[in-house]
Formats: C-alpha cells, structure tokens, sequence
C-alpha cells in the first residue's frame, strides 16, 4: 500500500470514527465548524456559478451550438487533468491526483458508461437551455423516482415504502410545476423532455460508475479522465451530423476573447465542481452532502427568480417546495434505512446469533 492509499485510508478512518485529527493533531470544535461552513460554501458558489455560466453560454443567441459547449468543457476538463497529474509528479506533497496514462483497453472497457455520460451532460445542458434556471431543479427532479426504477429494473433492488412515498412527492411536485409553467405561458416541452432524459441518464450513470469503477483502481479522477477522452471523441460525429459545424464556421465570435473566457471558465468550472463535491463529502457525509444539494437547488432557483425579476405563482412555489422537500426526505429515509443495515449484524453478534 503507498503513502497515498495509507493517507486516504487514515482520512476513511476518522471520517467512519468521527475523528478530528489528522497526523496527531486535534482541530478544536470551532474550527472543524469553520472548515465545514467554507467547504460548503465552497461547494455552493461552484455549483451555483457553474449552472448560471452554462445558462449564459447555452442561451447565446449568437452561437446556438450547446454541443460543441459541452465538447469544450469535456476537453477542457481533459487538459486539467493532465495539469494536475503533472503538478502531482512535481509537487507530490502538495498535489494528491492519481497518476493518469491514456490506456485503449480501458478507454474500451469505459465506454458504455461514456456513452450514457455524454447523454447526462448533453441533455442536462439541454434542459437548462431551454428550461432556465429557475425551473431547472423541478424539470431536473426526476434523477431520484429514476434511481428506484432503475435500481429494481437492472440491479433487482427493492425499495421501501416510504422512500416509494418520496418519490410520489417528487413526482407530483413535477407535475404541478409542469402544469404552473405551463400556465404562466413560459413552458417548452422540448425541456421537459430533455430533463426526464437527463434524469433517466443521471440514473443510469450511477449505476454504471460502480461497476467500471474497478476497471480505474477505483479512482474517480481517472474514470473522469477516461470518460471525457471518450466523450470529446464521440461528440466530434455529433457536432457534424447535428449541423454545428457550419454554425461555427459563420460564428462572429471565433476572435472575441470574452466569449471563449466564458466557456474556458465554464470548463474549469465543470472540472472544480468534482473536486469540491469529492470535499464536501469528505469533510461532512454523503447524507449531508445531498441534503446540502437539495438546499443549494432551492437557493439557486431564488437567486434565478430575483435575478430575472419575473414574479412566481403559489403553487409555483409549491412545486419546487414539494420537490426539494420530497428528495431530502428520501435521502433521509435512504440514510437511516443503511444505519439500520449497518446495525444489524452488530446486534445480532451481541445477541450471539
């Protein structure tokens, strides 16, 4: 085992034991707070930021190409992966980033998952183009009723009732924010198609990340590596057959530096978002981490709807209330349905079963 599994298994450790010490040294209670409320505030303002840049992107009137966008921030994210691959050589202290090395065998073996990843963040992309940030977390929301579907339809994972309970107020959530944008007159169906898709995709991604993970000795950074190679590759066809390149070729912003600031942002932004949710996670739980997701959906969609000034229903608001309120609480009942699976053995041995 190397110094960097040994350091990553000591961080496990204390995160599973709810230790505050790392190398003998003890973090008073105030700052392990502090640390926490900067990481998830870190975590917010990438998040944030990111889907606000996209939208800006997306909705440019002037080059109406979301695929070469998405294109450019795969590659982009390639190109730092290789940045922090060299800084890690150079600064091994430093810079904890797995040693990468373009391999066509696992580039092979990846490629289903890229293939549903290029779906995710096409569709996801296209959703907010169409759909705007405000109503981008209901037209989004289905990511959690898709997990349960596609847990029992590929992994044959049962799901309780009361997480099924969950899923029935996130559903109805959705429909009542369908029927609220339909109403304001604001409502493209083209969206709403692209988010089920993008939820369905988001589903399957999950579920197959765990099972090429072993194909990347388990590191999320390389199977990120390996699945933006594979996507910036797919995604030249792509670009041709959906008529993109000539949109390009006419674009009058190929020499503005402004614009390609923008999508060099977006695609540093697209790489930060990994490394702050592999962060938050660490430095909290994935329970908290998806309740901090659920919290950051709701102040994204304020901040959308004070910033374009437009004035929202009741029952619009309902909608979105119902949603987040309905994805939090099935991560709630996920969590303490584990707690309890962790806690069985446990009782059983003492009970000498």
């Amino acid at each position: 085992m190397n110094r960097t599994q040994l350091k990553r298994s000591k961080i496990l450790r204390m995160a599973l034991d709810g230790e505050d010490s790392v190398d003998g040294k003890t973090d008073t209670f105030l700052l392990r707070a502090i640390k926490i409320a900067f990481v998830v505030a870190l975590y917010w303002f990438v998040s944030i930021t990111m889907v606000f840049l996209n939208n800006a992107l997306l909705g440019s009137h002037e080059l109406d190409a979301p695929l070469f966008v998405t294109f450019f921030q795969c590659l982009i994210t390639v190109a730092l992966c290789w940045c922090m691959n060299l800084l890690s050589r150079f600064c091994p202290g430093s810079v904890d980033f797995p040693s990468i090395k373009f391999d066509p065998k696992v580039s092979r073996e990846v490629l289903p998952l890229s293939i549903v990843f290029i779906g995710m963040i096409t569709f996801n992309n296209l959703c907010l183009k169409n759909l705007g940030v405000a109503f981008y977390t209901v037209g989004r929301s289905l990511s959690t009723v898709f997990n349960v579907l596609m847990s029992y339809v590929i992994l044959k994972q049962t799901t309780s009732f009361y997480a099924l309970l969950c899923c029935g107020v996130i559903i109805g959530g959705f429909w009542l924010g369908v029927d609220q944008e339909g109403a304001e007159g604001s409502l493209s169906w083209f969206g709403i198609a692209y988010g089920v898709l993008a939820s369905m995709c988001v589903s399957l991604n999950a579920i197959y990340t765990k099972k090429v993970l072993p194909v990347v000795d388990n590191s999320v950074w390389k199977l990120s590596y390996y699945n933006n190679i594979n996507a910036c590759i797919l995604f030249i066809p792509l670009i041709v057959v959906f008529g993109e390149v000539n949109k390009i070729y006419h674009f009058n912003g190929l020499n503005d530096w402004h614009y390609w600031g923008m999508m060099m942002l977006g695609g540093i932004f697209g790489f930060a978002i990994g490394y702050v949710t592999g962060l938050q996670i660490q430095f909290t739980s994935p329970l908290t981490h998806n309740v901090s997701g659920t919290a950051k959906a709701c102040a994204q969609t304020i901040l959308a709807v004070v910033y374009s000034g437009s004035i929202k229903s009741f029952l619009w608001w309902t909608s979105n209330a119902m949603v987040l309120g309905g994805s939090s609480a099935y991560t709630w009942v996920k969590g303490l349905e584990m707690k309890k699976t962790q806690e069985e053995p446990q009782i059983k041995s003492r009970a000498g079963v």
